[in-house]
């Protein structure tokens, strides 16, 4: 460390040369010592340095002043206070001086000063903005230089956006001083004004703000010129951008004066007259409601305003459209920006519109009724920044018709409904795109498969009768000469969705001209149009042959061509891990629908895939497509792949549709009796894995999950062999009986019964109850999970035999009854699986409810949750009847037996439509009455059951919000009647019985964001939200993914309450754990940071949340500590990879 002082005073003595290389050297090393963190100085050389930077300011060498003005930055934080406002009062007296150049470097030396203040020193802070201030202040109001007065404003600008709570004292001079020079003669001046006053307002009282408010408001009914009229408007827009929570009251004074200058001859006033509506529609949503049919009213009206040009209607030639192209080049000559200003007026329009179709959903039939049909009219949009706009406007509009699409099915079938409209002006719109799509402009041309795209998602089908006026444009915009890249993928994502959501037979016409581009694209040296390309082939593939149709010849050539490229890309193995991908993909499909087209090729293929099944990277990929081929019986001849598939049978991915795909394949391969594929050959090879690993109590020989996965193999195998059925359940149930069998082997042979029972009556087999009920002793939990299982699916076969026997055994084994019960759930889903089998059970409904009803009140929970699931599945084999017996145990006087009817209702919910569903509809508001039940319980799990309706099926519970959300707001709020203190040992630990309930309310308030957001009052919704971000633990991950979707659902209604948000996330990022904690402390407060810092980068995505004083000292704070820092940027980087490909498509520039 002595060597530093040495150092430095080296490099000093170098800046004073007379030779400017050696000043300039000197500069550049003291930087980047002062960069280093080691670096400490003395008293002495802190002045020294200070002292040398401050003369060097003033160098004649423009290179070595800049190197000054940087090192100023990194010094700040190395020395003391007392030299930093040395520092600051130096370059404010420069920033006065006659030299032009020493001001402009002295004020960017302010600008990196204040920049670098570090923000945990607040003391040092303020000291240094309240020297500042004054000095600013007096040169914007009393300096005649101009360009001193811009500096200075510049400066007070950045000095209130990120200190503006420290200047409460000045806010009142600071504000006198910039109201005057909005009427300035220069518009420089004006703007860095509106600028500075905008960060004002963020922090200034409520007086102040007034103030300013009835000082604009005054000078605007003054009118004395346009000019200042324009800039206090732009004022006013300005003042809501940054603190639009505050204009609300403002706004009924303040809206009939910006309709009134709407209306006054002058482009530019009529401008910021709508970008100030559009403000308030986004920051003030509440206030503005009743203004909002007026806005609509003007930006319809202004949109289609273009006085000087004159648009063709009616050609529909293409020689008149080429001619209109003509008119729009030489009006582009007569009329520049300068000369007309009305295209800003347009523009300024359409993002009002934009803005009033995003924050108003509850108005989408009237959207649809005036706003979508004037849009439509306006895609002939001559400029083409104002063209994007409403493009963008629209494609808004139906981005807001998706949720409706999912949450009221009805919409889909009201012809007076926001659907119902859409379908009806799609014609419009097919047209007016029709026209742009052969567009020279590649930015309108995206702006059109973007629209397109996105109605094909609200509206599948909807194209069906207009795919020829849309082929031209696609084959347009794939050539070489007429896109880029962006354009060429955003055209093939396009083609992918149209694909995939309309008739094939739509596009039987148009497969010639389609395919050959298709192909081109696949070839693409671009990794990115190869990869959508891919997409496009595969769902080509399943367009020109459906699988079970019959081929069309004609389509041969096509098909021989689409294979031949994608073939080519499978065999590469250098290219990117996405192509890769959807080239397996791609190829399963083509020999899954036309594999019988392609012959020999197929021994080129599909030693391939067995080389990707190699591969764990391309493995799960591979086993997609092998499911897609599964069912053609023309390729079972080939079976070096089996061993493969066999040993990915015993993998825990193979689940769901791969698994029945998989089954279909067993099943058509032995039916071929080929030599080596029999079923006794099949069977030991699905078994060897079990039977041949060591018996013992160790692990499991397979994961757990593909002990299921090899039953279900046997039992389609044994489904369609029923011949060899005896033999192989004798074969199990002796493995069971043998006391020599592992735990593993008895685990596949009971669920290895119970997936062949639920098939095969296998009453015949003499006791196999009681051989199952055996197992029910082991000491191996998972046996026993398998026996209760087995038991169930057994009983399936044959009701009349094994019913009996199990609710039997229910009433006379109270320790096995848990499992029992858990059999008898498996009886009732199963029987509810088709209609014939509602019938046989129904028989047995009567005694089965009786039964469950009298274990209603059962001391176990797990078994009353078993009991409660049972009840539901069988209420909706009979609802009409079993439902209203449900509803009426809810005047229980036992609190366990109205929980256990809430918990019921719950298991009668699916997101699948059911024939229970109107009657639920009717009822949901009687079962939801236990919300204010006075024991805790029953309310947690009607949160439970309310949380399963507005998950799987908002519409049970929509129109019940506004009597529910208080109840379910009143759960959010700790309870301090309801916190104990329990003694263990010598110690004292606090038990909070309220938790469960309130992380049962937030779960609740979560799931709504998804299905019910236009039910709900945002404001007060966040206002519980943020009582959230101070709770328990397990409350604030929940909160903190609340605000993730928040961000992204309501940005403007979570901007305005930063102020409360920001707060609790900083603590919980600066809280640190005690020192003598156990490790879980540690891992659960680092989790929690983790959790906190993914809400803050949502947050950040917010518009304008850079601008936030709060969110902009959090920031800092997080950079200057480093462990912060480091979490915070890999957080980022992870978001930015998980969120790049869904943002890459709607990149409008």
């Amino acid at each position: 460390m002595a060597s530093v002082p040495f150092h430095i005073a080296n490099l000093l003595e170098k800046m004073t040369s007379s030779d400017k290389d050696f000043r300039f050297m000197a500069t550049n090393d003291l930087m980047v010592e002062l960069q280093k963190d080691s670096i400490k100085l003395d008293d002495e050389s802190e002045r020294k340095v200070v002292r040398m930077l401050l003369r060097l300011l003033e160098d004649k060498n423009g290179e070595v002043q800049n190197l000054a003005v940087k090192c100023l930055g990194p010094l700040v934080k190395k020395v003391k206070e007392f030299q930093v406002e040395t520092i600051v009062e130096t370059l404010c007296c420069n920033m006065l001086s006659d030299k032009e150049q020493l001001r402009d470097i002295s004020s960017i030396g302010l600008k990196t000063v204040i920049s670098e203040l570090p923000p945990s020193s607040t003391a040092l802070a303020a000291s240094i903005c309240k020297k500042i201030t004054g000095k600013l202040t007096s040169a914007i109001s009393k300096q005649e230089d101009v360009s001193v007065q811009l500096e200075a404003l510049d400066i007070l600008g950045d000095l209130l956006s990120r200190f503006g709570g420290l200047l409460v004292t000045f806010h009142s001079s600071i504000q006198q001083a910039l109201l005057p020079q909005l009427s300035s003669p220069r518009l420089a001046v004006r703007k860095r004004s509106i600028i500075a006053t905008g960060h004002l307002v963020l922090s200034s009282n409520a007086a102040l703000f007034t103030e300013l408010m009835d000082f604009l408001l005054s000078e605007l009914d003054r009118n004395t010129s346009t000019s200042t009229t324009r800039t206090y408007i732009q004022c006013i827009g300005a003042i809501s951008r940054q603190a639009g929570h505050r204009v609300g009251e403002h706004l009924e004074r303040i809206i009939p004066l910006i309709v009134k200058f709407c209306r006054v001859d002058d482009d530019e006033l009529r401008e910021y007259c709508i970008q100030a509506f559009e403000s308030f529609v986004r920051r003030c949503p509440k206030e503005i409601s009743p203004h909002i049919d007026r806005i609509i009213q003007l930006c319809l009206e202004y949109i289609a305003y273009d006085p000087n040009y004159n648009y063709e209607e009616g050609a529909d030639e293409d020689d008149m459209e080429l001619e209109d192209d003509d008119d729009d080049n030489d009006s582009d000559d007569e009329y520049s920006d300068d000369d007309d200003m009305s295209w800003k007026v347009r523009r300024a329009s359409a993002k009002c519109i934009d803005a009033i179709i995003a924050t108003r959903h509850a108005m989408l039939d009237e959207f649809y009724a005036n706003v979508s049909p004037a849009l439509i009219s306006r895609f002939k949009e001559r400029e083409e920044n104002v063209k994007a706009d409403i493009f963008h406007a629209y494609i808004t509009l139906l981005k807001q018709t998706k949720p409706t699409i999912s949450q009221d099915p009805d919409a889909m079938d009201s012809e007076d409904g926001p659907v119902g409209q859409l379908q009806v002006q799609i014609p419009a719109i097919v047209q007016a795109v029709h026209k742009q799509l052969r567009e020279k402009s590649i930015k309108t041309r995206q702006c059109c498969f973007l629209l397109l795209t996105e109605l094909v998602q609200v509206l599948p089908g909807s194209l069906n009768q207009h795919i020829t006026a849309i082929v031209p444009g696609i084959i347009f915009s794939l050539g070489e000469k007429n896109s880029s890249s962006n354009m060429k993928i955003d055209t093939l994502s396009f083609v992918n969705c149209l694909l995939g959501t309309h008739n094939p037979i739509v596009f039987h016409p148009h497969v010639s001209v389609i395919v050959p581009p298709v192909v081109i694209a696949v070839q693409d040296p671009f990794y990115k149009i190869t990869s959508e390309a891919l997409l496009v082939a595969q769902q080509i593939v399943k367009v020109i042959r459906p699988i079970g149709a019959p081929a069309n010849p004609a389509f041969a050539s096509f098909v021989l061509d689409l294979y031949r490229c994608t073939l080519h890309r499978l065999k590469a193995a250098d290219i990117d891990q996405e192509v890769k991908e959807r080239a397996i993909s791609c190829m399963g499909q083509i020999i899954c629908n036309h594999g019988d087209m392609l012959g020999a090729e197929l021994n080129t293929c599909l030693p391939i895939f067995l080389e990707r099944l190699k591969n764990e990277i391309t493995r799960l990929t591979t086993v997609k497509a092998l499911t897609m081929i599964a069912g053609v019986k023309a390729f079972l001849s080939w079976l070096p792949i089996l061993p493969q598939l066999l040993s990915l049978i015993c993998s825990p991915l193979m689940q769901g549709v791969a698994l029945s795909a998989l089954l279909d394949f067993f099943q058509a391969l032995v039916v071929t009796n080929t030599n080596g594929v029999r079923f006794r050959d099949l069977l030991q090879m699905l078994t060897q894995p079990v039977y041949s690993a060591q018996a013992g109590m160790g692990n499991l020989a397979v994961h757990k999950h593909a002990f299921l996965s090899i039953a279900q193999s046997i039992a389609a195998l044994t489904i369609q062999c029923k011949q060899e059925a005896v033999a192989v359940v004798n074969q199990f149930i002796a493995d069971i009986k043998n006391p020599k069998s592992s735990d593993s082997v008895q685990l596949l042979s009971l669920l290895t019964l119970g997936e062949i029972g639920k098939h095969i009556d296998l009453s015949s087999h003499g006791s196999i109850q009681n051989v199952i009920l055996e197992s029910f002793s082991s000491p191996n939990e998972e046996v026993k999970s398998a026996a209760s299982y087995a038991l169930g699916n057994v009983s399936v076969g044959n009701l009349l035999r094994f019913l009996p026997f199990v609710l039997q055994e229910i009433e006379k084994q109270p320790r096995r009854q848990y499992l029992l019960l858990h059999s008898l759930k498996e009886i009732i889903s199963c029987q509810s699986m088709n209609d014939l089998a509602v019938e046989s059970l129904k028989p047995y409904v009567s005694s089965i409810w009786s039964m469950l009803m009298s274990h209603c009140e059962c001391a176990e929970e797990g078994t009353r949750n078993v009991v409660a699931e049972c009840l539901g599945k069988l209420t909706l084999i009979n609802a009409v009847e079993l439902l209203p017996k449900l509803k009426s145990y809810l005047s229980s006087p036992t609190a366990l037996t109205r929980s256990t009817v809430i918990t019921a209702v719950k298991f009668t919910i699916s997101d699948q439509p059911q024939a229970v569903d109107p009657l639920l509809r009717q009822s949901m508001g009687h079962f939801l009455e236990a919300l204010h039940d006075q024991d805790l319980n029953v309310r947690r799990v009607a949160l439970v059951a309310f949380n399963s309706a507005a998950h799987n099926k908002p519409s049970l519970i929509r129109d019940l919000l506004q009597t529910t959300l208080t109840h379910l707001y009143s759960e959010t709020k700790v309870r301090k009647e309801l916190i104990r203190e329990v003694e263990m040992g010598p110690f004292k630990h606090t038990v909070d019985d309220g938790l469960d309930i309130r992380k049962a309310a937030f779960e609740c308030m979560y799931t709504l964001l998804d299905s019910c957001l236009d039910r709900i009052d945002i404001f007060d919704f966040l206002r519980h939200v943020e009582d959230g971000l101070h709770d328990h633990y397990d409350i604030k991950m929940l909160t903190y993914l609340m605000l993730v979707r928040l961000a992204h659902l309501s940005p403007n209604a979570v901007l305005q309450r930063f102020e409360f948000i920001i707060e609790p996330l900083r603590q919980t990022c600066t809280t640190k754990v005690k020192a003598n904690s156990v490790k879980q402390e540690f891992e659960k407060q680092d989790e929690l940071k983790r959790s906190a810092m993914r809400a803050v980068a949502a947050l950040l995505h917010i518009p304008d949340a850079d601008k936030s004083p709060p969110m902009n000292d959090f920031l800092s704070q997080i950079k200057s500590n480093p462990d912060l820092c480091a979490m915070f940027e890999g957080i980022q980087k992870d978001a930015a990879t998980v969120t790049a490909s869904e943002t890459a498509l709607m990149d409008m520039s």
